[in-house]
This record gives structure tokens, C-alpha cells and sequence, in this order.
């Protein structure tokens, strides 16, 4: 593996662990098919992990489970085949009939995030869009963050322009990405008597993050207008929550030209590239990012502004 001169002390022998574990996996009995797919399989692990919500391992054992039923289908080794919607419910209905219902749908919701960061979103008409693995995880630069804030504060209604500026200082002031959005509510969110606003994240990365200052008072006034309610942060009076909550509020806000799209994980890159470049001790970002290894911080390094030579000597040589 090539070590980018980009990356932070430390970060090379982390990569090269977590590439040996993807590369030494090998599903349940190691049937001989897994030899024609072990490739792809990994390939695409490595790529999708970082944006996704799940674990490498998690992602290896369900696509490796796909891979081989394709691979009895007689497809070929392509990710572009296998996550196919009509591939994946064919290997949900067809191939998962050992398993229960809710293993079933478990298996439908990776499947699905993998596909999305291979393939791309959907479009509304149905056809994928196909993105660059570099599109959903590059940060957005200064001056597209001012443009994105002077959007959001011109959405026609009160709902949208609020909405907006939420999502922003979520993402870009504490790293959170959808799943951690939707489920927020009101009194996750509090101001300490230093002024530090700190959010309780919920679910399966469960932990406490702080804000970062520029976003401290956008979310703490958001939150105050609940007066501790157990309200939903994110579109309060919306009962019916699902998964796709943040996209279809997004479809409903009116477009400005020369504006980027918002994207929770553009967002939460920034957020993360903005920790890294500050020097934060790398256990602090990951716990604050609710990664359990380094692994989910790969996709943001090449993005990290490098040390000159003599900077990094200084930091590698250590304190006199």
C-alpha cells in the first residue's frame, strides 16, 4: 500500500492492519467459488466502508454471501452486476430463504448502502447515478460553504431555511451523518455554562460529541426553541422516520445556481479534515467520529493539507 505524504504519524500501520483483515477474509467453509469473487468482494469493501454505517466486516460477510450467489447465477465478478436493485431483491428472495425475515431486510439495507456507495444515489427517475468515490467524501472548500449557508437562508419558508441551516451546523459542526440526524431530538442537544454546546448522539455509534465554535450558537438557538422538549431536532413535526427522511426534505428546497448540492458526507468530511489539520490526538477523532478503528478515516487523507519536510522531521523527531 502506498503511504501518501498526506498522511498523519501513525496512520500507515493502522491502514496496513485493517487491509490485512479485508484481505484475509474468507466466508464460512471457504467454498471454491470465492476464489473467482474474493477480489471484487474486497475491492469494493475497501472503497464503500468509509461511507457507509457499517463495519468492514459486516459489509465482507453480506457482499461475499451476494458475490457467491451470483457467481451460481453464472454472473460474472462485478460489483456493477451484483448490486443491481433487481439483482439484490432477486438474491433477497431467491438466495436468503435460510434466513428470517429481519435477517432478510438486514441484508437489503447494507446491500443498499453498498450500492449507493459504488453506484451513486438514485435518481427520482430511477437511474443511477454513477459518482466517483472522491465526490461523496471531498470537502467542501470555504467559499462553497458560504454559498451552501447563503442558500439555506434563502429557502422560501421558515420549514426549509431552518431545516437547511440544521443539517449544516449537524454535519459541518459535529460529523454527523444522516442515520445520526434523523433520531436526534431536542434535548440531545445542550449549551454547557462555558458556552461548549454538546450533542448526544444516538444509535448504534452511540456517544457525546462537541460542536465545533463556528456552528455553536446556529444549533444551540435551534435547540432552545423546544425548551427541553423530547421533540425531534430534524423536522419535529414528522412522525414517520425512515431512512430516507434527510433526502426527501432535500428534494422539497429550491436550487441556486453556482450552489452545491448538500451532502451529509461532504459534511461530515469537512468536519473531520478540519479535526485532523487542527492536530487533534487521533484517539479523540475517533471516538468524536464514532468509529470503532482508523480504517473509517482513510477516505478523508488525501484531502489533508501535507507538512513541509522539515515540519514533519520536527513532529517525527518529537519534543526536545
Amino acid at each position: 500500500m502506498h503511504r501518501g505524504a498526506f498522511a498523519p504519524p501513525g496512520v500507515y500501520l493502522w491502514q496496513v492492519a485493517v487491509s490485512a483483515r479485508i484481505d484475509s477474509y474468507v466466508p464460512a467453509g471457504a467454498p471454491p467459488a470465492w476464489e473467482r469473487v474474493a477480489a471484487e468482494v474486497r475491492r469494493v469493501v475497501t472503497v464503500a466502508e468509509p461511507l457507509t454505517p457499517y463495519r468492514a466486516g459486516e459489509l465482507m460477510s453480506v457482499l461475499a454471501r451476494l458475490a457467491l450467489f451470483a457467481d451460481g447465477q453464472g454472473c460474472r465478478a462485478d460489483a456493477q452486476v451484483w448490486l443491481s436493485r433487481e439483482f439484490i431483491e432477486r438474491f433477497i428472495t431467491v438466495g436468503c430463504t435460510d434466513v428470517s425475515a429481519a435477517t432478510r431486510g438486514n441484508y437489503r439495507s447494507k446491500l443498499l448502502r453498498l450500492r449507493e456507495a459504488v453506484c451513486g444515489p438514485d435518481c427520482r427517475s430511477g437511474k443511477p447515478v454513477k459518482l466517483s468515490a472522491s465526490d461523496t467524501s471531498k470537502p467542501y472548500t470555504p467559499a462553497e460553504m458560504t454559498t451552501l449557508w447563503t442558500w439555506a437562508q434563502g429557502q422560501p419558508t421558515e420549514e426549509l431555511r431552518r431545516g437547511c441551516t440544521l443539517l449544516l451546523a449537524l454535519g459541518r459542526g459535529c460529523g454527523l451523518d444522516s442515520p445520526e440526524v434523523i433520531p436526534l431530538r431536542a434535548h440531545d442537544v445542550r449549551r454547557h455554562d462555558n458556552g461548549a454546546v454538546v450533542v448526544t448522539v444516538r444509535g448504534r455509534r452511540e456517544r457525546l460529541v462537541v460542536c465545533r465554535r463556528p456552528w455553536e450558537r446556529v444549533l444551540a438557538e435551534e435547540a432552545a426553541r423546544f425548551r427541553g422538549q423530547a421533540a425531534h431536532l430534524f423536522r419535529p413535526g414528522l412522525h414517520a422516520r425512515a431512512k430516507n427522511t434527510i433526502t426527501g426534505f432535500l428534494a422539497r428546497t429550491h436550487d441556486a445556481p453556482g450552489t452545491p448540492a448538500l451532502k451529509m458526507s461532504r459534511l461530515r468530511t469537512s468536519w473531520l479534515v478540519e479535526l485532523i489539520e487542527g492536530n487533534l490526538p487521533l484517539p479523540v477523532i475517533v471516538a468524536a467520529a464514532g468509529v470503532d478503528t482508523l480504517h473509517g478515516l482513510s477516505r478523508v487523507l488525501p484531502y489533508v493539507k501535507g507538512a513541509s519536510t522539515d515540519r514533519a522531521a520536527e513532529l517525527l523527531r518529537g519534543k526536545p
